[in-house]
């Protein structure tokens, strides 16, 4: 049988209850990491960053030290992110998506959407 494996989410949150913030201007975000075999995330982390957007305008090197801070994440879960962040993100193959709300309601989403990932990807 294929062992599912964990994997690591930073979550943009002002509160660490709500996925309320714009990946440009969060200064924390929540690591949580997956635990398939008991299908519950488990809360790792609180990273402190300094916030990328300076009103709109995005320094790349910045950006690309920001992105860095990630690389041990696949997804980042924000409540906005504009497209140069999204791009940089991807290049480095982490995913963001925007699910705002409630953090654990928006990891419960992300668990159907990676099932239907891994679905798909058996089809």
């Amino acid at each position: 049988m294929n062992k599912e494996k964990g994997f690591k989410v930073a979550v943009a949150s002002t509160d660490g209850i709500v996925v309320n913030s714009h990946f440009g201007k969060a200064a924390i975000f929540y690591i949580y990491e997956s635990r398939p075999e008991e299908g519950t995330w488990e809360q790792r982390e609180k990273r402190v960053v300094v916030p990328v957007c300076d009103g709109g305008e995005h320094d790349d090197d910045k950006m690309e030290k920001q992105v860095t801070k990630f690389s041990d994440c696949k997804y980042i879960l924000v409540s906005r992110i504009g497209p140069e962040a999204a791009q940089a993100l991807e290049q480095n193959e982490i995913y963001p998506l925007e699910l705002p709300g409630m953090i654990t309601d928006s990891l419960k989403q992300l668990a159907m959407y990676e099932k239907l990932q891994r679905l798909l990807k058996q089809a």
